[in-house]
């Protein structure tokens, strides 16, 4: 699956995110409101995201993977930045 890369990420995150893989958490979407969502890590905790750019169509259920580090976020097919919020 070919994923769109946000204009809000900038090349050191990528550079980041590409140089730490074993850094990226994956969960679930327990809560979105379309700038905010809550994600279910499946290492047992919770952490709201605040997703910085264009809007992105998250759904609750829907699986996503969070680079703490790099601060980003995929899911729907798309990166972007996402700060704990």
């Amino acid at each position: 699956m070919s994923r769109t890369i946000s204009s809000t990420v900038h090349p050191i995150q990528r550079c980041m995110a590409a140089s730490n893989p074993s850094a990226w958490w994956d969960g679930l979407v327990i809560e979105a409101d379309g700038s905010t969502v809550t994600v279910a890590l499946l290492n047992g905790t919770t952490v709201q995201l605040r997703i910085v750019g264009p809007a992105v169509a998250i759904a609750v259920g829907e699986p996503l993977a969070y680079h703490p580090v790099a601060e980003l976020l995929s899911a729907s097919a798309i990166i972007t930045t996402a700060r704990a919020a």
